[in-house]
């Protein structure tokens, strides 16, 4: 393994163990400060909207300054926003904690960046492989982050303020590694022209890549944001929640490890297949009851589905766009990969609030149904037409 791959990855499991930290902690957090239990979903989902006008700019930085210095603003933005946290809960501010929100939401558009930066620290033959590690990675943040919460959560002056401190030392500590990063500094020679977005969506695979990894992402943060609170509401325990988080994490990142090999044995139209076909089993799961049983069973099929589709759908799309058009495919696909999370998020907490989690379950399994029939249909076409 080089060593730019070795420090993306360690980059990876140091920021990323915030991700599952600010699963658990956004819906709580907003149940705690929100005026309404309707805007308790608020904080997540404006996290997770922050790659709408985030994703773009961020990749023609990186596109034009190198890879390194969005890293940098991205553990800059971690350690900022677990702070303005740590304050908003100390002051009981709803609206300072949905600034602290997006701001950390665009920590993590950064942090997801670390994916393409993998691909491009190995040959192309390995370039799935490097991907799924990077993924794979997060197994590390799937065991310490919840714990971490755990062990946190009560810490500070007031609940869940010592949970978000913890994040804004992940940061720091995430600045380490990235600094180490060889080559991926200001670019010595000028990049090559970018080409028009339309152009570069145009190319055979981009779309079905984005599409693939838009559902995967959209569908996870529909049936996990509202999972801790659908929990809570039929008499699970905090802890039970963030242990089915646990699962689910787990679940997303363990899998990962082989991944990779299954792309390169299988096919990536197979495995992506096999991701919407987990998502719509997790749906299946999530409308067959509300036990503790089935809210685990749930998210775990809907990690390893996401699993599959999303690293499927980061090959497919790297595999199939040279590097005059990455830029502007990189942007466009993290910026609709953002805009599911959002509806996601958003529209999660008006069925989780209105209607409950069997109808969250219900759009799962409709929308990654009618994604795989779409997929199936268009690759056999293909192959038909030539």
């Amino acid at each position: 393994m080089n060593r730019n791959l070795s420090l993306v990855l360690v980059a990876n499991v140091v920021m990323g163990t915030a991700m599952p930290m600010l699963i658990i902690l956004g819906a709580l957090a907003g149940g705690v400060l929100a005026p309404s239990p309707t805007l308790a979903m608020l904080p997540p989902a404006v996290q997770m909207s922050t790659g709408l006008f985030v994703a773009r700019p961020l990749a023609g930085l990186m596109y034009r300054r190198g890879r390194r210095l969005g890293f940098l603003l991205g553990a800059g933005s971690l350690t900022l926003g677990g702070l303005l946290a740590v304050l908003a809960m100390t002051s009981g501010q709803f609206a300072l904690l949905v600034l602290a929100h997006l701001v950390l939401g665009a920590a993590l558009i950064a942090i997801n960046y670390l994916r393409f930066a993998a691909a491009e620290s190995v040959a192309p033959e390995r370039q799935a492989q490097a991907i799924s590690l990077v993924l794979a990675s997060g197994l590390i943040a799937a065991l310490v982050g919840p714990e971490l919460f755990r062990l946190t959560r009560d810490a500070g002056p007031v609940p869940l303020a010592g949970a978000y401190l913890v994040i804004a030392g992940l940061g720091l500590l995430g600045t380490l590694p990235v600094l180490s990063l060889g080559g991926m500094g200001k670019p010595k020679t000028a990049p090559p022209q970018a080409i028009p977005l339309a152009e570069a969506l145009a190319i055979p695979g981009v779309r079905p890549a984005i599409l693939a990894a838009t559902v995967s992402q959209g569908l996870m943060v529909l049936l996990m944001a509202p999972a801790p609170l659908a929990m809570t509401a039929v008499g699970c325990t905090a802890d039970q929640a963030a242990a089915a988080i646990r699962w689910h994490v787990l679940a997303m990142f363990a899998p990962g490890l082989v991944t990779g090999s299954l792309i390169r044995r299988f096919g990536t139209h197979t495995v992506l297949l096999t991701g919407m076909a987990l998502l719509f089993a997790a749906g299946v799961a999530a409308v067959s009851g509300q036990t503790f049983g089935l809210f685990n069973l749930s998210l775990i099929l809907l990690g390893v589905g996401w699993n599959f589709g999303f690293i499927g759908a980061t090959h497919l799309l790297q595999s199939s766009t040279p590097a005059s058009a990455r830029a502007s495919v990189q942007g466009a696909n993290d910026t609709l990969v953002a805009t599911a999370s959002a509806i996601g998020a958003f529209g999660s907490g008006m069925l989780q609030t209105f209607w409950g989690w069997g109808w969250i379950g219900a759009a799962g399994l409709t929308v990654a149904a009618a994604t795989w029939i779409f997929l199936r249909w268009r690759w056999s076409r293909a192959v038909h037409i030539a």
